[in-house]
């Protein structure tokens, strides 16, 4: 993807834009198009101090300027109180994100491209400059911002507090007064440290935080700025890095050259031709990290701010990791989540270090049962079914045991034979926004998509029992599944169904079926077992499609509704309170998609249709975060992209539904 001065035109328009890249080890390096910091979350390296998690800006960015003759060009893009920007964006020539980032600037006949690259899995962030100058002598000046920080948290100045020291001619080092065990290294391979005067960047401001009412100034410590000389017509290459490794790797051209062949590997064994797949197998890699705890592949939910959730990991699981044909990592993460399980619950969140896991979640478990098959059906080899058997279907079976008695969060199966869910101020469903006791989307009861997945659940051990036995103190035989399967179907059609609606009721509590139209009944069909027949089926998809679908995704409720909330934006309060209330989410529209070609049949027509509501998301990709695919949008147009720019399950779903029901 590459952009040109069209899309920064104004310092405003330059910022609308991100991008990220990550290391393997849930850090991650960030900004906008024009190398401006417009959120808390934008810095160069945000380092994983125990992968994925303790994530810690140390370098926020690096600015840069060039002295021609008598005259400078700075490249500085920088907000300032007051409406004054720094504009270095006018002599910024090109944005090009392909494997990585690069920023081509140009003054006086000199082109500097810059690129950034992690070494993979290492907190270490090499930022090679290609240069070639122009006509006259120049003098290139490399000014870096550090600091120390929670990623999402603003540090004031008087904190940011090092004991600096130039350790021979092209090493930096810092350490912080706040974590002595950490020691930030900065090396340049040409030019001269030279000590600034000023060592203090205390006021730049970040537009995002002012639109959504978060902390809108940002502090770095700027000690030191690296001075390059350059001769007439001389190309150099300088290689930075910036790491908190006790090695690392000197020749940043050797680590982009590495971070741009691993990618077009990761492409090539995904095995896509098509230019959208391919972009969003990219987009799958920045997720799939290793979780230092269990020595284990994990997805992270989202990025700037999530980590590994569990229900977000199972829905991701698919598009992530068995589209892209990286089934070693799905058994990892299998294993790293079953690992966890506790009273049939898997974790939906593993916090910081030496913190338990939070199991606040009623579908996560549930998805894991989806995972599982379609880890069997991408796969299905003896091998694997044996993977299955000895380190993960034992936890299967405890699932359903205690599902089907009680667990924890008010889960249990009633005498129906369906999964009641949730209870006081508990929020178990993905719908789960809770200010203060102010229960946005109370969904206490019988959830649709929960009983939706339960179905699934039972149908899948009751495939798999033929094959396994019971080898856990909580199996059952095939037959007793496939009873409770059916008692299950059979009361889920008697009290689901909405005959004035023709669709299903959202969550069904005692006698009361809850109207309100929400996307959670899509799963009722798009799961690969399912209890509606064709006619409820092709009503419920034909529902969603008329009130929820919403450009990139399906709005979390109808616009008909009186509580429909169709912008999310604004302070947290007002984000939180359209959060599930009209927002629209991308991820469902993978199951819209699965849906609605299994049940009008997949031809040249129904195929031409589905991929109209998968197109924008193709424009999607150059706006944004670019590159990849957002967590939510606006409920009415044009659907602007709120949320964390880049998220797990937006990417999987919209991978897994393209590629295999309309690629095929």
């Amino acid at each position: 993807m590459e952009f040109g001065k069209g899309y920064w035109k104004t310092f405003g328009a330059g910022v609308e834009r991100e991008w990220v890249i990550t290391n393997g080890i849930g850090g991650y390096c960030g900004s906008t198009i024009i190398n401006a910091c417009a959120r808390m979350h934008h810095a160069y390296l945000v380092a994983s101090l125990h992968a994925p998690v303790e994530r810690y800006a140390v370098l926020n960015k690096i600015d840069e300027s060039i002295t021609i003759g008598d005259k400078t060009y700075s490249f500085a893009t920088n907000q300032r109180p007051g409406g004054w920007n720094e504009e270095g964006q006018k002599y910024l020539q090109r944005f090009v994100y392909d494997e990585l980032p690069h920023f081509v600037y140009q003054a006086e006949g000199t082109f500097i491209n810059k690129t950034l690259s992690f070494e993979w899995e290492k907190n270490t962030i090499a930022i090679g400059y290609d240069i070639m100058n122009g006509a006259k002598e120049a003098v290139y000046e490399i000014t870096p911002f550090f600091t120390y920080r929670d990623h999402s948290s603003r540090v004031e100045k008087s904190d940011l507090k090092f004991k600096t020291e130039l350790t021979g001619k092209k090493t930096l080092e810092l350490v912080t007064k706040k974590n002595k065990d950490v020691t930030i290294k900065f090396y340049a391979s040409n030019g001269k440290f030279v000590e600034n005067e000023e060592k203090y960047d205390h006021d730049m401001e970040l537009q995002t935080e002012i639109n959504t009412g978060g902390e809108p100034i940002n502090n770095s410590y700027t000690p030191y700025k690296v001075v390059v000389k350059l001769a007439p017509f001389e190309h150099k290459k300088i290689s930075v890095i910036c790491s908190i490794e006790k090695k690392f790797e000197k020749d940043a051209f050797v680590t982009i050259e590495k971070g741009t062949e691993r990618i077009k590997k990761i492409k090539e064994n995904a095995g896509y031709t098509d230019e959208f797949a391919n972009s969003l197998v990219q987009a799958a890699d920045q997720f799939v990290v290793r979780r230092e705890s269990t020595g284990n592949k994990t997805i992270m939910a989202g990025y700037p701010w999530f980590t590994d959730w569990g229900r977000d990991t199972m829905i991701a699981l698919q598009g992530l990791t068995l589209s892209t044909k990286r089934f070693n990592d799905t058994r990892e993460i299998l294993k790293s989540f079953a690992k966890y399980v506790d009273k049939g619950l898997v974790p939906n969140v593993f916090p910081d270090a030496g913190l338990k896991p939070f199991y606040n979640t009623a579908d996560a478990s549930m998805w894991y049962f989806y995972s599982v098959d379609k880890y069997l059906e991408y796969t299905g080899n003896e091998e694997d079914y044996e993977f299955i058997r000895e380190e993960i279907y034992a936890k299967l079976e405890e699932i359903i045991h205690f599902y089907s008695t009680k667990t924890d969060f008010s889960i249990y199966m009633e005498d129906d034979g369906l999964i009641h869910a949730g209870g006081g101020y508990d929020q178990v469903t993905w719908m789960d926004v809770r200010v203060g006791t102010w229960v946005v989307t109370p969904r206490h009861g019988k959830p649709v998509e929960i009983n939706a997945l339960w179905y699934n659940a039972l149908r899948v051990m009751e495939k798999l029992s033929k094959r396994f036995g019971a080898i856990s103190e909580y199996g059952k035989t095939s037959e007793e599944y496939a009873k409770m399967a059916e008692k299950a179907k059979e009361s889920f059609n008697k009290e689901f169904w909405n005959k004035e609606d023709k669709c299903l009721y959202d969550v069904v509590d005692g006698n009361v079926g809850d109207a309100k139209i929400r996307p959670n009944q899509i799963y009722a069909v798009s799961l690969p077992y399912t209890m509606l027949d064709e006619k409820k089926s092709k009503a419920v998809v034909e529902k969603v499609i008329s009130e929820l679908y919403a450009t990139y995704g399906l709005r979390t409720l109808s616009k008909d509704d009186a509580e429909y909330q169709p912008y999310y934006k604004g302070k947290l309060h007002d984000r939180d309170a359209a959060y599930h209330q009209g927002t629209t989410w991308a991820y469902p529209l993978g199951a819209l998609i699965t849906a609605y070609l299994k049940v009008f049949g997949k031809n040249d027509e129904t195929k031409a249709y589905a991929l109209h509501m998968i197109e924008p998301l193709k424009d999607h990709l150059r706006d944004g975060c670019v590159g990849s695919i957002a967590e939510i949008f606006d409920g009415n147009e044009p659907n602007i992209s709120r949320g964390a720019y880049a998220q797990a399950w937006s990417v999987g779903e919209i991978l897994r539904a393209y590629t295999e029901d309309i690629l095929g």
